[in-house]
């Protein structure tokens, strides 16, 4: 086995996550490596290549704000962000701050074990990890740093008779760099999630005929996307100080301001107008502009009603209507996707609608789909927008272990428990960056992710003064696993029993709401204040062996 070296951190991916704590704590004196299984930077925009990528939050506030400079150098070129943007921009960053000479690509961590360095003869070789990658090489450090995402572990439906398929197939996760050739073919995409969202309507524009295969109705607003106005570009940079204040105040991370009107109080009339003013603007706003969407239920469904008829006024063709139109939970309490021209796609003439909750699919066949009445579907092409294994599955997808040889699989068995979603009882020095039970997919990622790195940046300071080492306690883990659960109990999003916050997307994995629902600016907070307090939250002792 060969030996990659020693450094004083290991950074696990080179997302948004990734680069920043790169650059942070290099700046803060650390010798610093970052492993990334990619050829290239972008995390997640690096692989989610499907037609239609795009990011639901705006251009201007889904970026970086460590560097006012940055901030002024890069301009977007549209409302919301595509892939290929997105990853322009962070190429842009890693070549700025000369990131790249740190990194090592196309390097697949398979392992991750901890020691306390000391040895049977009474002395210490020193704390710390050993990484060991697929090329059978290993890397020693005194820190680990996880940035791998928390929708990075694709999940693709078991499905018997995959294997057998004559066509081709791809997960959205996934997807080809040289694409996929879709013209004048038969096209199947399972899921009707943010990504099958998305990606629908382009692929109805090439493919020869497109059937979507739809679990669950789905609420959506439009985005209306469009190419940024010079005169609004400028605007906004010289109000990049406001803007940034009023994040880091913010919910989620947007920085949006809240509605204060009971809209229940006001006339139906003019509670329409509120509803169609939003949907007119378009976006996630649409939320901010709905007082206590999701913590009242008879809020949530009068503005889930008003959806609901803009899909009646919307699809022309009432069966098509009736099984796209969302019952079974209320809005926004799954991931809420925007769209552009979501539910317009499917007045189009080659394209078709199979409810497999009514009629679930029972097996692929070498010609496409068997459903379980008999039907079948014939198809050339099938897509998988089937979502994540999120939150755990990235942690998952490498063998972790810590003090004794304990893996994370088996701490995590009955669902993950963590310390604000930054270590783990049983991991020291481990340190996970929007990791379970953090506001992470509640908030606009960004914003998540810096506040992450700069905390971990300093405990890291204190911890290069000291000597300690830093793991989260058990008491203090079981008190934030409460306070995870009360704050997702406090609203509606517990109610959707199909989510991917609660795991519900992945068979047999354990279901219990993930991240950190209490708001960013509350999360934040209690950051700080573990912070100032001198870390009670985690056990900080010097190893034992001199």
């Amino acid at each position: 086995m060969g030996d990659g070296g020693h450094t004083d951190v290991l950074v696990i991916g080179a997302g948004f996550s990734g680069l920043y704590a790169l650059h942070r704590l290099r700046s803060r004196g650390f010798s610093v490596r970052v492993l990334e299984q990619a050829d290239g930077v972008g995390g997640t925009w690096f692989w989610n290549r499907y037609p239609g990528a795009r990011c639901d939050s705006e251009s201007y506030y889904y970026c970086y704000s460590f560097d006012p400079e940055l901030e002024q150098e890069w301009t977007w070129t549209e409302r919301y962000p595509g892939q290929e943007e997105i990853r322009g921009y962070l190429e842009h960053v890693a070549d700025r701050y000369d990131l790249r000479r740190d990194i090592e690509f196309g390097v697949r961590v398979t392992s991750a074990a901890w020691d306390s360095g000391e040895r049977s003869d009474g002395g210490s070789s020193g704390a710390g990890w050993t990484v060991t990658t697929e090329d059978g090489t290993s890397r020693r450090c005194r820190w680990l740093v996880t940035a791998v995402g928390c929708l990075s572990a694709a999940n693709v439906p078991d499905i018997p008779g995959l294997a057998d398929f004559a066509g081709e197939w791809h997960h959205t996760g996934r997807w080809p760099h040289g694409g996929v050739e879709v013209s004048g073919r038969r096209v199947g995409v399972v899921g009707t999630g943010s990504t099958g969202i998305q990606a629908i309507p382009v692929l109805a524009e090439q493919a020869g005929h497109l059937t979507v295969f739809q679990r669950t109705a789905n609420y959506s607003i439009p985005a209306r996307n469009a190419p940024l106005d010079p005169d609004d570009i400028e605007a906004t940079k010289a109000e990049y100080p406001s803007i940034r204040r009023r994040q880091q105040a913010s919910t989620n991370g947007h920085p949006f301001t809240l509605s204060d009107v009971d809209i229940l109080d006001l006339p139906a009339d003019q509670r329409r107008e509120i509803y169609q003013k939003a949907w007119d603007r378009g976006g996630l706003q649409f939320r901010a502009d709905v007082k206590d969407l999701l913590t009242d239920r008879a809020v949530n469904d009068d503005a889930s009603d008003f959806i609901r008829e803009k899909i009646r006024e919307t699809v022309h063709d009432p069966a098509t209507t009736e099984t796209l139109t969302p019952r079974d939970h209320p809005f926004a309490t799954k991931r809420p996707p925007i769209d552009t021209h979501y539910f317009e796609t499917y007045n189009r003439p080659n394209v078709s609608l199979v409810d497999v909750k009514a009629d679930p699919i029972a097996a692929v066949t070498p010609r496409g789909f068997r459903l379980e009445s008999g039907a079948e579907h014939a198809l050339d092409v099938i897509v998988f927008a089937t979502g994540f294994d999120a939150l755990t599955g990235p942690l998952l997808s490498f063998d972790i272990r810590g003090r004794d040889g304990v893996s994370l699989r088996d701490a995590w068995r009955d669902g993950p428990r963590t310390h604000l979603g930054l270590g783990v009882a049983g991991f020291p020095d481990l340190f996970t960056i929007t990791g379970p039970g953090s506001p992470s997919v509640l908030t606009n990622m960004p914003v998540a992710i810096e506040q992450h790195v700069d905390w971990i940046a300093d405990l890291l300071v204190r911890l290069r003064e000291t000597g300690e080492v830093a793991e989260p306690t058990p008491e203090a883990e079981e008190t934030w696993a409460v306070e995870v659960a009360r704050a997702a109990n406090a609203t509606l999003l517990v109610q959707a029993a199909s989510s991917w916050y609660l795991g519900a997307n992945v068979p047999g994995k354990h279901r219990v709401f993930l991240p950190y629902a209490g708001g960013y600016a509350r999360y934040r907070a209690t950051c700080d204040d573990e912070a100032a307090a001198g870390y009670p939250g985690f056990a900080l002792a010097r190893p034992t062996a001199a």
